[in-house]
């Protein structure tokens, strides 16, 4: 029996205490209950904050970084003088290769200054200086690419989609203003205001640069020319030595050690320095990769195999944590049942265990490789910060061939000076961004793909 009544606050008992109605909150239940309410305040406050630092990021690397996917090229018909690239008239590749990419300039200065005069373009201060610093210096490279490839174009007059510097490129991005420009030693107001009559005029484009994704790295003064290829396939390689080698040791030691190893003193030390080993800066693992496998083992730097090979040692202690924990979740109840009806332990854990934890595995295996496709800091270390311009082989010869790797490649950026770097630092985050959110799908469709419920 109680004395509380669900009609009036309060009633007298038998012996004329004083009783409180539980339908009415006392003091200290309003405190609780103020306390619970603050407490879930400052979580939605916290939630808030938190999703609001991830979009100004967001926004932040997109508004930044989406100007390296975009470029500008020029637009105007070029002259192929043959005497400039055949001097002899032989049309031999060898001798027409002697000449320099200099000479292709001053064509692409050339037909840039007959544009003007044919568009009666009228621009004060407008000189020789500003037509040779309007080209990049990659389109004097690739019109003599073109030219070897193809003699026949000597002597006539073609549109070669060349490249804007990456002073001009800025003209159409906002790096680079009319006050800035006049102000700026690499170029000119008269220059700004060339740019805004060839635009106007269509001779001028910005569009969509797929050479910033397939293209190697370019040197400090070809910042519209640099790209991530290289950088994509070291990347590409170095996560391919990863999953090879730490998916299939990770996963053997997480078995034994969850279900077969004897537990005593030595495998309580093994698991203890591999929690440690989780915890690690990855620097460290960079220090032991430089004197083990390049200093000891003799193996090349900046190549794919030690850059792997660095990064499994510094995955595998997230692979074999996350699968011992999947395993761990299989209820016992499954093990019991198989022992019962005559399965051997070793059929008991791959026929039954591990199918059920496969989803659990999968999902540690690439959260690991994420983790070690983002690292920079161990391969500055073996020399992956190196400026590779050539594309490196297939497989296997590739692995021990110069390459980079794209965190690396985005730290190589944000250290040179031209800020068209810097906006191609931020689209290399996208790039990125872009792989790591592909991984992490993958993970998701295989958790579901492998799910089984109990």
């Amino acid at each position: 029996m109680t004395d509380a009544v669900s009609a009036g606050p309060r009633r007298v008992g038998a012996q004329g205490a004083t009783r409180k109605s539980l339908l009415v909150a006392d003091a200290r239940t309003r405190r609780r209950n103020a306390a619970e309410t603050r407490f879930k305040a400052y979580g939605i406050v916290a939630i808030a904050i938190a999703m609001l630092a991830l979009v100004f990021l967001l926004f932040t690397i997109v508004r930044d970084g989406s100007g390296a996917f975009r470029q500008t090229f020029i637009d105007v018909p070029v002259t192929i003088d043959a005497a400039i690239v055949d001097p002899k008239g032989n049309r031999d590749q060898k001798d027409m290769a002697g000449v320099l990419t200099m000479s292709y300039g001053s064509m692409l200065e050339k037909s840039l200054e007959t544009w003007v005069a044919q568009n009666n373009v009228q621009i004060e201060g407008l000189g020789k200086a500003d037509y040779a610093s309007f080209y990049s210096s990659q389109a004097r490279a690739t019109l003599r690419d073109m030219v070897l490839e193809n003699p026949e174009i000597i002597g006539t007059t073609i549109n070669v989609p060349a490249l804007a510097s990456s002073r001009v490129d800025g003209m159409f991005k906002g790096r680079v203003t009319a006050e800035s420009a006049e102000i700026d030693a690499r170029t000119s107001l008269a220059q700004f205001r060339l740019a805004e009559a060839m635009e106007e005029k269509g001779a001028l484009t910005t569009r969509f640069n797929w050479d910033f994704v397939t293209q190697p790295d370019a040197s400090d003064n070809r910042a519209e020319a640099a790209g991530l290829g290289v950088a994509i396939i070291g990347s590409a390689y170095m996560m391919l030595i990863v999953l090879v080698l730490a998916l299939p040791i990770g996963v053997a030691a997480s078995i034994y050690l969850e279900e077969f190893a004897p537990k005593n003193r030595l495998t309580d030390i093994i698991e203890v320095n591999i929690s440690n080993l989780a915890a690690v800066p990855s620097i460290v693992f960079g220090i032991l990769g430089l004197a083990a496998f390049i200093n000891f083992m003799g193996l090349p730097r900046s190549a794919p195999i030690v850059g792997g090979l660095v990064l499994t040692l510094m995955t595998l202690p997230t692979i074999i944590i996350s699968t011992r924990a999947a395993l761990k979740a299989v209820p016992p109840s499954i093990r019991d049942a198989a022992l019962g009806v005559g399965a051997s332990k070793m059929q008991t854990v791959f026929h039954h265990v591990l199918p059920l934890a496969m989803p659990g595995v999968l999902t540690g295996t690439i959260i690991g490789l994420a983790q070690a496709l983002g690292e920079t800091a161990p391969l500055l270390l073996i020399g992956m910060v190196a400026f590779v311009t050539a594309y490196p082989s297939a497989p296997p010869e590739g692995l021990f061939e110069p390459a980079s790797a794209l965190p690396v490649q985005v730290y190589n950026w944000t250290q040179r000076a031209d800020s068209a770097f810097f906006e191609r630092a931020s689209g290399a985050i996208i790039v990125l961004l872009a792989f790591l959110f592909a991984m992490n799908l993958v993970a998701i469709i295989l958790r579901r793909r492998f799910e089984r419920r109990w």
